[in-house]
């Protein structure tokens, strides 16, 4: 059974999310937009999040396929530390949805979740490994001060035991979430389950 965190407003519970816009709808979508849902996520034509973002079905698009191929790409950083990355932006940004969702991945792939409480509790401090604790920090670095990563912070993964792909994969993946949790932020909420 599944152990539920919920620690200062976040949570690894699935959550639902409703968009403050109009968002498409499938009935009247033009083929094009038919089209980018169902290549964006299995589940796209009935999430409010890219029924609104399918108003731009060309940037929907963009923004999917770049998506995928940073955090589902086989090889280099494993799945495991690329949702503690997202895990640890969501969390720094606020981005309760975006958390849970990852939090949940992370789990899913760690087959732990005594990191997730950590990340929910104080990300400054999470970490059991020296590896956990280096992708922590730097996830939090570049979301906070994108313009003080340096040399010294690459030596700092390197010396974790980083190679220079899964470093490249860490960036790639913590840096889209300044962008999806902005989404997620701006255009709408998080929601409990059949509720609001």
């Amino acid at each position: 059974m599944k152990t539920v965190i919920r620690d200062k407003g976040f949570t690894n519970e699935t959550l639902d999310w409703k968009a403050w816009v109009d968002v498409v709808d499938c009935a009247t979508a033009t083929p094009e937009q038919i089209e980018v849902l169902e290549m964006s996520h299995p589940q796209a034509k009935t999430s409010d999040y890219y029924l609104a973002l399918a108003h731009q079905p060309e940037i929907l698009r963009q923004r999917s396929e770049a998506y995928n191929a940073i955090m589902y790409a086989p090889g280099g950083l494993s799945r495991a530390d690329r949702e503690l990355g997202a895990l640890t932006v969501s969390r720094i940004n606020g981005c309760v949805y975006c958390a849970s969702v990852h939090a949940q991945r992370y789990e899913q792939m760690a087959k732990r979740n005594e990191m997730v409480t950590q990340v929910f509790d104080d990300p400054r401090t999470a970490g059991d490994s020296d590896r956990e604790k280096a992708v922590v920090a730097f996830s939090i670095k570049l979301t906070e001060a994108p313009d003080r990563i340096g040399a010294a912070d690459m030596a700092a993964l390197r010396d974790a035991g980083l190679t220079p792909v899964e470093i490249l994969d860490l960036l790639n993946a913590t840096a889209i979430f300044a962008w999806a949790n902005r989404l997620m932020m701006n255009l709408g909420e998080p929601v409990r389950r059949g509720g609001s």
